[in-house]
């Protein structure tokens, strides 16, 4: 399990902007236009609630794009813990530039700090433990990447990336190749190098899992006691990942029970976005 870096992520943020102010900006932002072309201004970007902060990089991208002479200068940096009507950053140039790039350098700042500031607040119920909590692929189309960095600076871990970086069999691979151990040698078979993980729901094919040489073993909704004696089981000859139906309420029983992983896709969806606002002035 690797976390992204924001020097891996660079052609990705391009690519978000870009896509971003084609469907905001389109063929020119006409209201901007109310304003004369030489008039300058500045503007202060703070947040109203607590978070935690992540999506610099895509604000100055937003501003790189939109107009290279805006002067984006930050306060905070991603990671950064916040408290309401704190000032983020400032910006000075054009003011059409300002108000055009407005809204999409937003959008991104306060998706991707709701996002951190969810991780840490799972984060914080499992402090003291050993686990670690990974995200999972249910992101928003186009955002995989950009929501696994934000991921990052809340305190969790990246799971796999995609279908391409790592074996994760379900229930419905394991019939369709013939049982747990049929499923792991032929991932195997396949690609040697890539971490083999598969999904149990019980603990005979958690025995399964372990004789034919899983890397991970997620065990699909056991009970505290059944992950309990998973772990006696498995003793260092693969790693454990707890999953389905997770929440604050149960997160921190499920890690004392020794697991290694927990993966909990609400770190990525249903988010609520940080409520952010730029008070502008010429």
């Amino acid at each position: 399990m690797a976390n992204l870096t924001l020097a891996e992520l660079q052609t990705e943020i391009r690519l978000n902007v870009e896509r971003a102010l084609a469907e905001d900006v389109g063929s020119g932002d006409i209201t901007a236009q109310l304003i004369p072309a030489t008039a300058s201004a500045s503007a202060k970007i703070i947040t109203r609630v607590p978070a935690v902060i992540a999506g610099c990089a895509w604000v100055d991208e937003v501003f790189r794009q939109v107009d290279p002479q805006v002067q984006v200068t930050w306060h905070v940096k991603d990671g950064d813990k916040v408290t309401p009507n704190q000032v983020l950053f400032e910006l000075s140039g054009a003011a059409r530039s300002l108000l055009t790039g407005e809204r999409s350098a937003l959008n991104f700042l306060q998706l991707l700090s709701g996002v951190a500031t969810r991780c840490q607040f799972f984060a914080n119920k499992v402090q003291g433990t050993q686990v670690k909590l990974l995200d999972t692929r249910k992101t928003l189309p186009g955002l995989r990447l950009a929501q696994k960095y934000a991921v990052t600076c809340g305190g969790c871990h990246n799971h796999r990336i995609g279908l391409y970086d790592a074996f994760l069999i379900k229930e419905n691979h394991i019939a369709a190749c013939g049982g747990v151990a049929q499923a792991v040698q032929a991932a195997k078979q396949i690609a040697s190098h890539k971490a083999v993980e598969i999904e149990v729901e019980n603990l005979d094919e958690l025995e399964q899992a372990l004789a034919a040489s899983a890397d991970i073993i997620m065990l699909d909704e056991l009970s505290l006691e059944d992950m309990r004696i998973a772990v006696g089981l498995a003793q260092g000859k693969a790693k454990l990942e707890a999953s389905g139906g997770i929440n604050e309420h149960s997160i921190l029983a499920i890690a004392q029970t020794g697991v290694d992983y927990i993966s909990i896709g609400s770190l990525t969806k249903d988010i609520t976005a940080v409520d952010l606002s730029m008070r502008f002035s010429m």
